[in-house]
């Protein structure tokens, strides 16, 4: 006898043992959770964020003893009228003396008035490193809190880099919360109206809140193996939701399917292994395609993109390991109970409401109809329309999402626009490090001096004197220029691209033997794009080539790889489009009315992001519907008709399956980060495109029109075909037989 796929072996013992297995799968959760709790999260730190001339400049300084220190600047200002400078300069002496009783604090600096005369700044300087700034930084906003109660007449204000990490983190769990709020009621909704049974709605719910619970365990756990950058909880809140929905739906939905033409003549065992012989192994590689899929994102080496990767994969691995596993328990346990409702029913001459069989809706079927009666317009027309969405995604413009667009509702970056204002010579800095033998300090100390001329006399940097501090050793010195502009002005920009090509050679590369860069909130900036751009062929490339292999391995055919790997570009292409028409060009503002900071540039992080998930999750919807597809290819019916077949079976799973994932990642574009309302919108987006217009129009026009050189070059098919047509063969596949015998 053939030995059985292990997802059916696997069903097949949770079929048999439901209470051990759903016991097995919840003390597995509470084990995570577990776990994860007692080891923690073992954050990235400084260095595993390093990248280009700025990450090289930075670890100089680090080694040096010379690397920044987080600061805090409090700001006083007058509540009304003209600024009391006695009554503020008291204050800040009240502050300066609370604040260096502190142990997180390293100095405070005198306070400082600005030009205008309108405000008093204070600036403390915190021990330790910039990224665990904000862990440290509640002492402090008490002190600044308790020095405004004191001086009531005054408007005393914090902001930093800790205290806006610390607003923007507060703000994006608020932000969450609320999309739970709209994801959880219309997810509900969705489902009530696909199986009509609140029993079966908890199913999916249930399956994908543990997978979420059990990933974030397992996520604090591998966090020691790989760092978590923070974006781990919002990946697998918004995949997990998704894609633990839909695993679990698929699976259901096939169940119900076998039910219903069994009649009551296969025990729910038998059912549950049928599904698990075809939905099961759906779920087993569409899982594994994201699984694959995302992993191409280590090969961009970067800390961020690692930490998505990461969360991405656990996530998606234990939702698919829930839908063989527990699931098939709970559908026995369910399907024993309907089985003893029935029962007791005929002993009381009553009779259960029958379901009726499925039948593909009438818009559907509209919509399937263009690729039935001409299949060659509606694919021309259809790839046409995709290439038109497509096209702007050409002029695509990335940007490092950073201060400047963050929300203006968090009230730690209305103090930092106060203070860009007051200050403008403190919107932006540049941090030259050179790094020389101790003999050539002379020499270094001129280059400097050279530089400073050549930079005052730039426009792009301030008129200030740049502040220059040197290792005890004399071997690393760091250079301080102001620039007053803007983190992602062209000003900005220019400043730093007229210092690494022009200034510093003309200097500090006059000085043999040294080692020099700019580090900066400026420059790492530009070189994190860089290191983007430079990576980006890299993974798109590997992804292409692994989705294509996976394609051919699973269906045995090198033209279905071709025209999946072609779809999925079509429908990420087109996403990308509409991402530059919403975000770039500004649509989204005139149509939701989102801020101006979120749609005056693409996101840099967000199209390699999106390219291999979008991938991912397009092979769901690839795998589930081939998968039917070729089920009644190998039924025997002609290629044609099996297309049809196959698209109409799943068609109702595949846009229940669509309206929840939009619903998910939909309500994350109405999250404050600019960069996550990028995300939910294109995964939105592309899944409509995907569901209603790859997987309907394109995709069965290019089957039909490929006929039976659609399964080149495997044959099973083809033989399967005409041994039908001789009448040989017939009836259900033999996968699913032989589990429904043995559970019967």
């Amino acid at each position: 006898m053939k030995k059985q796929p292990i997802t059916v072996r696997v069903a097949s013992w949770s079929a048999l043992n439901p209470g051990r297995a759903i016991a097995a799968w919840f003390a597995f959760v509470l084990l995570c959770l577990a776990v994860g709790i007692s080891v923690g999260t073992n954050s990235a730190v400084a260095k595993d964020y390093r990248v280009g001339e700025s990450g090289r400049a930075e670890a100089i300084a680090t080694e040096a003893g010379l690397e920044r220190k987080p600061t805090e600047q409090i700001m006083f200002s007058a509540r009304s009228g003209e600024l009391d400078e006695a009554k503020a300069r008291a204050a800040a002496q009240d502050l300066g003396g609370r604040m260096k009783g502190l142990p997180e604090v390293l100095e405070v600096d005198e306070p400082v008035l600005s030009e205008n005369g309108r405000m008093l700044m204070v600036e403390v300087t915190m021990k330790g490193p910039k990224r665990e700034a904000m862990k440290h930084v509640d002492p402090l906003r008490e002190q600044t809190t308790a020095v405004q109660k004191a001086n009531p007449d005054l408007i005393v204000e914090e902001t930093g880099d800790a205290s806006v990490s610390k607003g923007l983190n507060k703000q994006r769990g608020d932000d969450l919360a609320k999309t739970e709020m709209i994801t959880f009621p219309i997810t509900l909704l969705t489902l009530l109206i696909v199986f009509g049974s609140l029993v079966m709605v908890g199913v999916p719910l249930l399956l994908a809140v543990s997978s979420i619970a059990a990933a974030v365990g397992l996520s604090m756990v591998v966090s020691h193996l790989i760092p978590d950058a923070g974006v781990g909880m919002n990946v697998i809140l918004l995949i997990g939701m998704a894609v633990g929905v839909d695993y679990t739906l698929f699976y259901l939905k096939r169940e119900r399917e076998e039910r219903e033409q069994a009649a009551g003549s296969l025990s729910p065992e038998a059912l549950v292994g049928i599904a698990a012989a075809t939905a099961g192994r759906a779920i087993v590689v569409s899982g594994l395609a994201v699984i694959v899929s995302s992993a191409t994102l280590f090969l961009a080496t970067d800390i961020i993109f690692s930490s998505l990767a990461t969360a991405t994969i656990l996530v998606v691995f234990v939702a698919m390991v829930s839908s063989v596993t527990v699931l098939p328990g709970l559908l026995v346990k369910i399907g024993r109970r309907t089985d003893r409702r029935a029962a007791r029913a005929a002993e009381r001459g009553k009779r259960l409401r029958q379901r009726h069989p499925e039948r593909t809706g009438r818009i559907f079927t509209a919509l399937l109809n263009p690729a039935r009666k001409r299949p060659v317009a509606t694919l021309v027309l259809s790839a046409l329309v995709m290439v038109g969405m497509a096209l702007p995604a050409l002029g695509m413009e990335l940007r490092v999402l950073n201060k400047d667009t963050h929300s203006r509702e968090i009230p730690e970056m209305q103090t930092y626009d106060k203070l860009n204002d007051a200050f403008p010579d403190r919107r932006s800095e540049h941090w030259v490090v050179v790094r020389a033998d101790g003999d050539r300090r002379a020499e270094v100390a001129t280059a400097l001096d050279a530089l400073a001329q050549r930079a005052k006399a730039d426009p792009m940097f301030s008129k200030n004197p740049p502040a220059v501090q040197t290792s005890e050793d004399g071997r690393v010195s760091v250079m301080t220029l102001a620039v007053p502009h803007r983190l992602s002005s062209p000003e900005a920009t220019g400043s730093l691209e007229n210092l690494r090509q022009d200034y510093l050679p003309a200097t500090l590369g006059k000085v043999q033997g040294a080692e020099y860069g700019v580090d900066g909130p400026v420059a790492v900036d530009v070189d994190y794009l860089a290191h983007q751009d430079d990576k980006l062929p890299v993974v798109v490339g590997f992804l292409l080539l692994l989705t294509f292999l996976m394609t051919v391995v699973v269906f045995g055919s090198v033209v279905i790889g071709l025209v999946g790997v072609l779809l999925n570009l079509l429908s990420v292409g087109a996403a990308f489009g509409l991402v530059v028409v919403f975000f770039q060009w500004g649509l989204a503002s005139t149509v939701f009315g989102f801020d101006e900071s979120a749609t005056s540039a693409i996101g840099s992080r967000v199209p390699l992001f999106l390219f291999v998930i979008l991938f991912g999750l397009s092979m769901d919807y690839q795998v589930f519907v081939v998968s039917r597809i070729k089920e009644a290819a190998m039924n025997g019916m002609p290629t044609r008709q099996a297309v049809m077949e196959g698209i109409e079976k799943s068609a109702k799973v595949v846009t229940s399956a669509a309206v929840v994932m939009v619903t998910v990642f939909g309500s994350f574009m109405f999250l404050h980060l600019a960069e996550m309302k990028q995300i939910g919108f294109s995964l939105a987006v592309a899944v409509v495109l995907d569901a209603f217009i790859i997987r309907v129009m394109i995709l069965p026009s290019a089957l039909i029109l490929l006929g039976d050189a659609s399964w080149w070059p495997s044959k099973k098919t083809r033989r399967a075909q005409a041994a039908a047509a001789s009448g040989t063969s017939g009836g259900r596949p033999a996968t699913t037989t032989a589990p429904a015998a043995r559970l019967r």
